[in-house]
Parts: C-alpha cells; sequence; structure tokens
C-alpha cells in the first residue's frame, strides 16, 4: 500500500467516524429534563448536607419582585455588566477577542444568548444569593490610566443581625475577576452557610466557531470540566448530565471548576488548601450549572471574607499557567496532547521570530519533514521500487487470473527476488500519523490562531480561506502525488485511486484555512522529495527492464 493511499484511507475512516458522531449527537433521542436531585447535595435552591456538615436553610425559589440594575465595568481587557438582582456577572465582553461572524464586534463570552452567566452567594434562608437584590454605590466604573485596579461593591442584607457585602476586583491585563463575600455576623449566635459560585449555561455549542468545519469532525468540547491534584481533569458534559449520572470528584482542598468551549473558558479557582465541594445538575429550566461550594462560619460579632478568583477569558496557555496550576488543560489537544504540547511550543517559538503565524506554521512543516525525512525517504524508495515492477506484476495477475494461490506465490517471489518489502511504504507513515493528528488538533485549538492574519486574503487562519484557494492547491497536489505513485495491478482499484484525491479535497474546503495551509506545504515538499527520490531510481530502470 503506499503513501498517498494509506493517509487518504486514514482521513476517510477519521472523517466517517466524526460525521457519525456529529450525526448521532445531533438525531439522537433528547432525555427529558432531569429532577432535581436527591443525593443529599446542598444546591442554593435545595439544601442538604456537604460532607460532615449539617444540612444548610434553602434559598427562596421564587425571585422577587423587585427589577435590578445594570452595572457596568470597563477595563482594558474586558466589558463586565453586574445585574444589582443577584449580584450576578450577566455579561462580559471581550475587547482583544472579535466575534467571528462580525469582525466589528467584540466576542461575547458570558451573555444571555446561552443562559451564560456567573452566580455567587450564600446558601440558607438567611441569604443573600443569586436572587437578592442587592445595593451599589454608583452605576459604571472604568479603569482609568496609571490605575491597576478597579472595585465594585455590592451590599445586602440578610437575618438575624448579619450583613453581606459583595465586593468585585477587575485588574489591569487580566482576565481574573476576584468575587469575595465579606460576612458580618452582629448577632448574639454563630453563622454558618455555605458560599456558593456557580455557572448557569445550556450547554449548547457556540454558533460563532466554524460550524462547517465543525460539522466535519472539527467539533471541540462543550461543557463542565473540574481539576483537582489527585484526580486531575475531568470532563462534565451536558450528556453526562442529562443522563443523571456524572462521574467527576465530590471533595477536594484544591482545583477548580470551569466551563469549557473552543477558545475560551471560565473557572471559578477557590485558594488552595480550601475545602470544596464541586456540583454539576440539570436544573428544572433546562440550563445546567456546575457549583463551588465553600463552607463559612462566622462567629457572633465577628467577620469573615470567602472569596473566589473568575478567569473568563480565552485559552491563552500563558494566562491559563499564571491563573492556576492546571487550568491549561483546558486546551483541547485531543488523545494525543503529550505530542500536541511540545508542536504548540514549538510552532510559538517560530511565530516569535516570524511574527506571522502563517510562515510560523509553513516552517513547522519543514522541521517536521526534516525529522522524518529518513523514514519518508524508505516509504518512497520501497514506493519507487514498486513502481519499476508493476508491469511484471501485471503481466503476474493475467497469467494468474484464475488461480489466486499460485498468482499470491509467484508475486511473493518477486518480492523475495527484487528484495521488496510490499508493506515498506505503509509503516513509516503510520508513525507519522500521529504527528499529524496533534498538528490537526493544535491548529484547530490553539487560539493564537483566531482572526490571525496570514497573507493578501487570508485575514483568519483559524476560518475558511474565503476564496478556496488553498484547497483548491491543495486538490491539485493530491492528484500530482496520485499520479507520481504505482498505479495498482488491479483495474477497480486504479480507478479508486484516480478519483479519490477529488473525492477528499472537498474535506479539505471545510478545513481551517491553516489546517490546509500545513497540508498543502506537506504535500509539496513530500512531491518534491519523492521525485528526487524516483529520479535515483529511473537511472536503473533500463536494468530492470531487462529481467
Amino acid at each position: 500500500m503506499d503513501t498517498q493511499r494509506l493517509i487518504l484511507l486514514f482521513i476517510f475512516g477519521f472523517s466517517l467516524l466524526m460525521l457519525w458522531e456529529a450525526w448521532d449527537k445531533e438525531h439522537r433521542p433528547k432525555p427529558p429534563p432531569a429532577a432535581p436531585s436527591a443525593q443529599g447535595v446542598p444546591t442554593p435552591d435545595k439544601p442538604a448536607a456537604v460532607g460532615p456538615a449539617k444540612p444548610v436553610p434553602s434559598v427562596p425559589a421564587a425571585p422577587p419582585a423587585e427589577k435590578g440594575e445594570t452595572l457596568r465595568v470597563s477595563t482594558d481587557l474586558m466589558i463586565a455588566e453586574i445585574d444589582t438582582l443577584g449580584g450576578t456577572l450577566k455579561r462580559v465582553e471581550l475587547l482583544k477577542q472579535k466575534d467571528v461572524n462580525d469582525a466589528t464586534k467584540n466576542f461575547v463570552l458570558l451573555g444571555p444568548e446561552h443562559h451564560y452567566e456567573a452566580q455567587s452567594g450564600l446558601t440558607g434562608d438567611a441569604g443573600p444569593n443569586h436572587r437578592t437584590l442587592w445595593r451599589a454605590q454608583g452605576r459604571e466604573w472604568t479603569l482609568a490610566p496609571g490605575q491597576e485596579t478597579v472595585e465594585v461593591r455590592l451590599s445586602a442584607d440578610a437575618r438575624d443581625g448579619v450583613k453581606v457585602d459583595k465586593l468585585f476586583t477587575f485588574r489591569r491585563n487580566s482576565y481574573v475577576v476576584d468575587i469575595a463575600l465579606e460576612v458580618r455576623n452582629s448577632g448574639a449566635a454563630p453563622y454558618s452557610a455555605y458560599a456558593y459560585y456557580q455557572l448557569v449555561h445550556d450547554g449548547k455549542p457556540d454558533a460563532s466557531g466554524n460550524s462547517l468545519a465543525q460539522s466535519f469532525g472539527a467539533q471541540s468540547y462543550t461543557g463542565f470540566a473540574v481539576y483537582t491534584e489527585e484526580q486531575k481533569y475531568q470532563k462534565v458534559s451536558p450528556s453526562d448530565l442529562d443522563k443523571g449520572k456524572p462521574e467527576h470528584v465530590k471533595q477536594a482542598a484544591n482545583g477548580w471548576l470551569a466551563f469549557v468551549q473552543h477558545y475560551f473558558v471560565s473557572a471559578w479557582l477557590p485558594a488552595q488548601g480550601v475545602t470544596r465541594d464541586f456540583v454539576f445538575e440539570k436544573r428544572p429550566d433546562g440550563n445546567y450549572t456546575g457549583r463551588v461550594l465553600l463552607p463559612t462560619s462566622v462567629a457572633a460579632g465577628a467577620a469573615a471574607r470567602v472569596s473566589a478568583p473568575l478567569y473568563a477569558g480565552p485559552q491563552e496557555k500563558r494566562r491559563l499557567e499564571a491563573a492556576a496550576p492546571g487550568l491549561d488543560l483546558v486546551v483541547d489537544y485531543g488523545w494525543l496532547a503529550i505530542i500536541a504540547w511540545p508542536l504548540f511550543w514549538l510552532l510559538e517559538k517560530l511565530h516569535g521570530l516570524t511574527g506571522n503565524w502563517g510562515v510560523a506554521i509553513i516552517l513547522l512543516t519543514v522541521i517536521i519533514k526534516i525529522l522524518f525525512f529518513p523514514l519518508s525517504a524508505a516509504s518512497y524508495k520501497s514506493m519507487a521500487k514498486m513502481k519499476l515492477i508493476t508491469p511484471r506484476l501485471t503481466k503476474l495477475r493475467e497469467m494468474y487470473a484464475h488461480d489466486r494461490q499460485k498468482m499470491n506465490q509467484a508475486m511473493m517471489e518477486l518480492y523475495k527476488t527484487e528484495k521488496i518489502n510490499p508493506l515498506g511504504g505503509c509503516f513509516p507513515i503510520l508513525v507519522q500519523i500521529p504527528v499529524f493528528i496533534a498538528l490537526y488538533w493544535v491548529l484547530l485549538a490553539a487560539i493564537e490562531l483566531r482572526h490571525a492574519p496570514f497573507v493578501l486574503w487570508i485575514h483568519d487562519l483559524s476560518a475558511l480561506d474565503p476564496y478556496f484557494v488553498l484547497p483548491i492547491l491543495m486538490t491539485v497536489t493530491m492528484v500530482l502525488q496520485t499520479r507520481m505513485n504505482p498505479v495498482p495491478p488491479d483495474p477497480v482499484q486504479a480507478q479508486v485511486m484516480k478519483y479519490m484525491p477529488f473525492v477528499f479535497s472537498i474535506f479539505f474546503f471545510f478545513f481551517p484555512a491553516g489546517l490546509v495551509l500545513y497540508w498543502l506545504v506537506n504535500n509539496i515538499l513530500s512531491i518534491l522529495q519523492q521525485w528526487q527520490i524516483q529520479r535515483m531510481f529511473d537511472r536503473d530502470k533500463p536494468a530492470h527492464a531487462k529481467r
């Protein structure tokens, strides 16, 4: 089996698998909304015990009649909107990221489109919670030049002399918003509750991604994730919550909870060493909730502060690593992450030298090609030998057309005489396939390529080539490479291989430009390498022809 055939068959199988999964997700029956949990897990709407703690009072299920006001906070990286009804972070607009469908607009991470909110409060009847009407001093805040932080303080009263302030702290050049609850107990009895920090989402993938590419298997993970030092990274998808049996760590003294989507993430990051519980559920309204619970106790006449920073921004590796241990794992490089991370590291270094992600992709392709040169050379040498004996194989097939056993014996004898391994062209390519797949996921998942220009008409390497120039060139190289390969002796197989490049070129019309650029450069280098090796063997062709 030759190199081109193996690659095409691999792409075909991989694409069929992805297409089936996409179709299955789209057409599988939707289960009915899950009933509220009855496992003794504390929620703001339904109290229960956490670990050894006692049950906590519930938060009123019905929202109050009051209507909140919208508070607006502007920093150098985001515009955030806070609703005083609940003290909820209801909208986050990222100023450095553009909407994929309208480059004149900024990307909105949290917002009403997906019922995406960051809620917080205290459990129990005493509250206050995300349904409480909080008070604010002011309506708009802006991070002024030279100012490093801006703070927004909300206040609310609980029962029995308990007062709570919710403090939002925004920082310059940061996507981390610290959200703290300051509890003052002026009553005569101790106060105990759980501080909760939760993310609410409808569970649907963001429509602003490359929907065409996603439909062909380029779908990134959308859903919750939880991380602890003991259990590491665990995904909790909306489909798991639909089934009512999500598997994840329930309690730890470290770790974080996040909602992950293509290119972006929001994550609660409680301090290390603080006991926290992780709770996920599907709510009766059809939305999904991921919640971190932190126990809070305040003695009579005392005060306490509990906080959980919220990262709400792009999946930029350096920012994720600085925000919390393990947060960079939300970058979805698939099951070959161990290979993908070094590839991205090298790609990033090349971008630092060139200043252009497209040029970096080209240089990375060249480096990978050089590293695999010995394997590729072995593959092409085997293919060149096969090409030289193709007429003799055809004659054997004609001679033993009605006796397959004798035909196979004759062919094996020919291989042995010419010292040719018929599988010699396959194994070197099989070794390289994991690298190809890992790089595929790097180019798909790296937000650094989002809206990154290359040259001329290509203004976004993460989007489709608007004029399909790269996919057309890719098709041409696939056809040329196929014609350079040995023609299969079987006429039917020969016809299939003749039209296969055109069939598979369809997929490249729906892949991001950065990925097509990689495959195009790789194909061009492969053609040059194969041409040179073929020239070497053509010198020996007369000697072989005499046999």
